[in-house]
């Protein structure tokens, strides 16, 4: 939920002649979701953005499930993901429902010779390792280590890296990805409680403008399929935009933790949420100061939710022998709390450095093929 941003030039009223000092008219494109009842922004290129030349191969990316009813604690090891030179390629599903899909990349290549677009999801791009600059059609972001890029659906985008040493743990959702509204106040602005606020929200600066006729590549994701278009004109020629709808950054280390005499429950570090899961980020912070506190979370159930936690670094206080990359699935209807010796080491301490990204959603995941390549398959044990 960003707010307000306008970036180049636009005319003073939607809907009316802008004109290019040529005379010739700019393109006004509407850029919205929900239809016409959500967020949107006001873009106007210098080509019409509707040319479509050639539409090339068409080919599947969806997941290969291997375990569509899931009741197992799993341990993926995350860095074990086998780097691709291609960004797309890089992409590996470890786990999907029918709202997001939780995925794992470290590509390579230094930039693509094509430019991409999500049409079904937003996406939830955070950056373990690596820097480099997000590039739109709404401008660009700069990003480094810990960064949450959040990419809405439709939008055309590139990422140009500096070193081809690169991981990154995405979330592609079927649902709009907002801040959490009880984190804002009934005109969208966040409130004086939230762990973050609007300075926080890194928007695009630097926007790009070619006037360029060719051939673009531009690969489509619809529906779990790739489709290659070629456009007539290069996709990065708005001239300026306005509105709500547009790419933004987010550091995890500029989340503001929440915290109190004795444990918080997990929603305080939530940083995004959608109809269909929510976000958090644990980042280091002081423990809970009662006399008596005990600073592990306590045994709970996940009654209705599947738990994806992505461990960024640090010592995870209630996990035994977990590294960066590791992603632990806790499923929904069978309880899960500290490894054994976490509950009772936790006594005294008072302050963690942990830092990872949860991923709560409300439908079951199943595991893919990609899952089981890099899965500790004798996790559950590590209770006993």
């Amino acid at each position: 939920m960003p707010f307000y941003h306008k970036l180049g030039n636009i005319p003073p009223k939607r809907h009316i002649q802008f004109r290019k000092p040529n005379g010739e008219l700019y393109y006004e494109q509407l850029f919205g979701t929900v239809g016409f009842d959500g967020m949107y922004s006001n873009m106007y290129h210098v080509h019409r953005p509707t040319q479509v030349k050639e539409i090339r191969k068409q080919y599947s990316v969806a997941p290969k499930v291997v375990k569509p009813n899931n009741m197992q604690s799993y341990r993926l090891y995350g860095f074990d993901v086998a780097p691709e030179k291609d960004y797309l390629e890089s992409r590996k599903i470890v786990l999907t429902n029918s709202d997001c899909h939780i995925t794992l990349a470290s590509p390579q290549n230094k930039t693509q010779d094509y430019f991409y677009k999500n049409t079904d999801s937003d996406e939830m791009i955070f950056i373990h390792k690596g820097s480099g600059t997000l590039r739109t059609l709404l401008g660009n972001l700069d990003f480094k280590y810990g960064d949450y890029l959040l990419v809405p659906r439709g939008i055309i985008y590139k990422i140009d890296f500096d070193t081809e040493d690169n991981r990154l743990f995405i979330v592609e959702s079927r649902r709009p990805i907002y801040t959490p509204k009880r984190y804002r106040n009934w005109f969208g602005q966040l409130l004086e409680h939230s762990p973050f606020c609007e300075r926080d929200l890194r928007r695009p600066e630097k926007l790009e403008t070619h006037d360029e006729i060719g051939e673009f590549v531009i690969k489509v994701k619809k529906r779990d399929e790739i489709i290659e278009m070629v456009y007539a004109s290069h996709p990065f020629d708005v001239v300026g935009y306005d509105g709500y709808n547009y790419p933004y950054a987010f550091s995890i280390h500029d989340f503001e933790p929440i915290t109190g005499r004795i444990h918080q429950p997990p929603p305080v570090h939530q940083t995004f949420e959608t109809d269909a899961f929510v976000v958090c980020s644990f980042v280091p912070r002081l423990y809970d100061y009662h006399p008596l506190s005990i600073p592990a979370p306590y045994n709970h159930s996940n009654i209705d939710s599947d738990e994806v936690l992505y461990y960024v670094d640090g010592d995870f206080m209630s996990r035994n022998d977990v590294k960066p990359g590791q992603i632990s699935l806790h499923p929904a209807g069978i309880p899960h709390g500290p490894h054994p010796g976490a509950y009772e080491r936790s006594i005294g301490k008072t302050e963690t450095k942990e830092l990872a990204v949860m991923v709560d959603t409300f439908k079951p995941l199943m595991v893919t093929e990609e899952a089981m390549k890099i899965a500790d398959e004798k996790y559950y044990q590590s209770w006993l």
